[in-house]
């Protein structure tokens, strides 16, 4: 487009140019040899524009016919050359594709057309084409060649960084991305694969070094780059909460403010705070947190913040924390555990049914499991709310990679990656928690308790009713044996030895901590839920009857 515009700017100052010429006419005369040539000045000026152009135009000739060796050479060559970056370009997408044939066939073809000092990515044609062949030493090898050429430093670290991870040569690995973390602080993958082995490994100053550097060069997201660092932070605070509680408050607090909802920050934080005496700001914290999610961790920390707290200012604390978040699953157990262990069973029992109906899980009925067993102390209801704990879904929990742990972790211990523990329910369950399925189980499960078999405390001893049965008298001259049929297998006679003319009075004794239920006209059936080793278990009307069991007298 400026060669045009150049070549009109000059077709118009010749044009301007004779125009001036002719408005303004004059003689030359020009005397040569003895001759005088006389002509007009617009002659003159159109003879000497024409000797100039013949002048170019044989110059022009003459530099086409000295130079159309080079010329013709230079054409075969570019010709060579884009047959060799077809015959590549074809190569890699064949590659790409899995074709190996046609991918080992477009690699010798690119050899026999391009050189591979002129054009490195030849050198990446060969090792994929290796790749696929499945010769991955070739491949490494290959690599290894881009790695320490400096056009092609980046793709030979990166090839030979997936190369070990593929063999699970995770110190390999580690060494390949720092050093292209160190090279080229731009490439996302070698900053978070650094990342992620100096977090494995504990170097939380080093890790958080190396991602301010990635924030600054707009590597990482600046959203995600305040995760990781405030991840990064709690778990240094973590480590310093032993031996350093103000360093480990300050990295917690510094976390809270890049992340305000992450939990085990806020846990660290308070906890710090508490051995300060200052907890005020450490409740502030928590409930803080509380209002955002509530948590159980949060809970136990905030209701046990005060060593010596009685079981009634616990439960006092837990109140509170209700009070903040109504009509939840996790403040209303937390209540219920916290009036369990002040004693206010009616209090635990509610709450603890409340939070079965709004999501039924295996912890709400084992909770209704330990009150039943403070409360009324009954086998049989105890076994059903077991029972229901074993068909309920499981409470959620630190999950990463499939795996959960106690508490939280900075890094997977599966997978090695950063930020990977999320609070969730560890397996996917078929129904959700607040499904109308859920709810109608826990609504079955707490009409189906059982009767409560024995009407006493826990901790009050159980009187074994006795019943004396008189028989006709005998004479003991002589050991006698008294033989009798036992309808249930709990009971047994008892005879005593007694002098001649006397009554024998013996005693039947229950066994079982539990008396059999009163005849009435719809007797009560109890479910069975399984039962302990020691049990007798249901009696089977349809077995053989029992033997007789013989007694001597002593």
């Amino acid at each position: 487009m400026i060669r045009i515009l150049f070549f009109i700017l000059i077709v118009l100052a010749l044009g301007a140019g004779f125009a001036w010429l002719a408005d303004r006419p004059g003689e030359l005369s020009l005397i040569w040899q003895g001759q005088r040539i006389e002509m007009s000045l617009m002659v003159a000026a159109t003879l000497l524009a024409s000797l100039i152009s013949a002048i170019l135009i044989v110059v022009w000739l003459v530099r086409v016919v000295w130079l159309s060796p080079h010329s013709i050479s230079r054409y075969f060559r570019a010709r060579k050359r884009d047959r060799g970056y077809q015959a590549l370009s074809t190569g890699l997408i064949a590659a790409g594709a899995g074709d190996s044939a046609l991918a080992r066939k477009m690699t010798a073809r690119t050899h026999g057309l391009l050189s591979a000092d002129q054009e490195p990515l030849i050198h990446l044609l060969e090792a994929q084409t290796a790749l696929i062949e499945g010769k991955y030493d070739d491949a490494r090898k290959k690599f290894e060649l881009m790695a320490d050429d400096p056009e092609t430093r980046e793709l030979g670290l990166r090839g030979l960084y997936l190369e070990a991870k593929r063999l699970g040569a995770n110190e390999a690995a580690r060494q390949y991305a720092e050093r292209a973390a160190d090279k080229a602080p731009h490439l996302p993958w070698a900053t978070l694969a650094a990342l992620d082995y100096r977090s494995q490994t504990g170097q939380w100053d080093e890790a958080i070094r190396l991602l301010d550097q990635s924030r600054a060069a707009h590597v990482i997201d600046r959203k995600e780059a305040d995760r990781k660092k405030a991840v990064l932070l709690t778990a240094r605070a973590a480590e310093k909460l032993e031996s350093d509680p103000k360093g480990a408050r300050d990295d917690a607090q510094a976390a809270l403010k890049l992340s305000e909802t992450l939990v085990p920050a806020g846990l660290i934080a308070a906890k710090a705070l508490f051995r300060e005496d200052n907890l005020r700001k450490a409740a502030s914290i928590l409930e803080k947190l509380w209002k955002h999610e509530p948590h159980p961790e949060v809970a136990r920390v905030y209701v046990r913040a005060r060593s010596g707290d009685s079981a009634i200012d616990r439960l006092k604390r837990a109140n509170k924390l209700e009070a903040l978040k109504p009509n939840n699953v996790v403040s209303l157990a937390t209540v219920a555990e916290s009036a369990l262990e002040a004693r206010e069973l009616q209090l635990a029992r509610a709450k603890a049914e409340a939070a079965a109906r709004i999501q039924p899980s295996e912890g709400i009925f084992l909770l209704l499991a330990d009150i039943e067993e403070a409360d009324t102390g009954d086998d049989g209801r105890i076994r059903h709310w077991m029972n229901q704990a074993l068909k309920s879904p499981r409470d959620p929990a630190w999950t990463a990679d499939g795996v959960t742990a106690p508490e939280w972790l900075p890094v997977s211990p599966v997978s090695g990656k950063l930020d990977a523990f999320e609070w969730k329910m560890p397996v996917a369950q078929i129904a959700g928690p607040v499904e109308d399925g859920n709810v109608d189980m826990a609504d079955e499960a707490i009409r189906s308790l059982p009767p409560v078999a024995i009407a006493h405390h826990r901790d009050e001893p159980v009187q074994k009713p006795v019943e004396k049965v008189v028989e006709t008298p005998v004479k003991a001259t002589a050991p006698v044996k008294v033989e009798e049929i036992v309808e249930q297998p709990a009971v047994k006679t008892i005879a005593v030895p007694v002098p001649t003319e006397s009554v024998i009075v013996p005693e039947t004794v229950k066994t079982e901590t539990k008396p059999a239920p009163a005849k009435t006209e719809e007797p009560v059936v109890e479910p069975f839920f399984g039962r302990p080793p020691d049990d007798p278990g249901v009696r089977n009307d349809s077995a053989k009857p029992l033997e007789k069991t013989t007694f001597r007298l002593f």
